[in-house]
């Protein structure tokens, strides 16, 4: 009788950041299909997402994939449920309104590599600092390239997940990098995010070091911050043919900056400040390659006869991928086009 370890993972009710937690099931003979698994639960009062006298939490299994770094081993990415089977309030996956898969999401998600014990990026000595940034964005060698094993490492392990992770490279801060992923439908793309988070979570047990997902960790120093750039088109999108269309559907973005800012991440006010490649956090700009603009109009786009995507540069690296989907899929249905 096989025997799989199933690592059924979810997000806690802690505010204002969520954070990934799991528990291992052990089940035979598991054919490795999603409608296979079982609901499961847990109890809610430990993660802030139940009082102690009613304190069972379900999840809901929504996507399942292998895991690489356990024998006969399988991820489970799930839904936390209401103990009557409606979804928690913590539950950002269930707010999408994508059922058909219109809208495509690729992520862009930046971290920082951290050393717990001098409570600092890799590569910042104990005391001081680095050279400043320049040399790190895409850099080669040991002097300037820092856990360049971890990250290997973890693209290797997402691949081997069967993850659609789309390319990885150092960053512009020292000990900063950052790993792609994309799915056509923004439920998936959320799923796929998460996982490559806890996947590399875990890799860091391995080796000592932490992951660094605030969107500021230096504070007011000169270093850049972590984002979590969204990438996302849907049918008009992607066929519109004119410039027309893509200015009706960022202006439509207009209207809701604040309700974007509140789904895109603690602390933001500490990255969005006009500087560093980003726009200020009180205001909404648009622009063809304006890395400092809050959505980009990327040069492809243009090049392709307007047809294909928009990036918004303002989710920061602990935003959680499923709220900023709802969000950006909320206001784009605004749009009249």
């Amino acid at each position: 009788m096989a025997k799989s370890k199933l690592e059924y993972i979810w997000l806690d009710g802690y505010k204002p950041t969520q954070s990934l937690r799991s528990k291992t099931k052990i089940e035979n003979n598991f054919s490795g299909k999603l409608e296979d698994l079982d609901m499961w639960s847990f109890d809610g009062s430990s993660t802030q997402q139940a009082e102690g006298g009613s304190s069972d939490c379900l999840l809901k299994p929504v996507y399942v994939c292998p895991d690489p770094a356990r024998r006969d081993g399988y991820l489970v990415m799930c839904e936390v449920l209401n103990a009557d089977g409606t979804p928690h309030e913590s539950n950002g996956r269930a707010t999408i309104d994508d059922d058909d898969n219109d809208f495509w999401f690729g992520f862009e998600q930046e971290y920082f590599l951290w050393d717990p014990e001098t409570n600092k990026p890799l590569g910042f000595p104990a005391n001081g600092f680095p050279e400043p940034q320049g040399p790190y964005y895409c850099s080669v060698g040991a002097k300037n390239a820092y856990g360049r094993e971890i990250i290997e490492e973890h693209m290797d392990l997402c691949i081997d997940a069967g993850l659609n992770i789309e390319g990885i490279n150092a960053e512009v801060a020292a000990g900063q990098w950052e790993f792609q992923m994309f799915a056509k439908g923004a439920k998936q793309a959320g799923d796929e995010i998460w996982l490559g988070r806890y996947i590399l979570e875990r890799l860091g047990e391995k080796y000592g070091v932490a992951i660094n997902w605030h969107c500021k960790p230096l504070g007011e120093l000169d270093w850049n911050g972590s984002g979590m750039h969204a990438n996302f088109s849907n049918t008009v999108l992607r066929t519109a043919g004119n410039k027309a269309a893509y200015d009706t559907i960022c202006q439509s973005f207009a209207p809701f900056v604040k309700e974007h800012i509140e789904v895109y991440g603690a602390d933001n006010h500490m990255r969005l400040t006009g500087k560093h490649e980003t726009a200020s956090i009180h205001d909404f700009s648009y622009g063809v390659s304006d890395r400092g603009a809050s959505i980009r109009i990327p040069i492809a786009v243009v090049e392709k006869g307007w047809k294909g995507w928009l990036e918004d540069r303002r989710p920061n690296s602990a935003a959680d991928p499923y709220k900023v989907a709802a969000r950006i899929i909320k206001t784009v249905k605004t749009a009249n086009v």
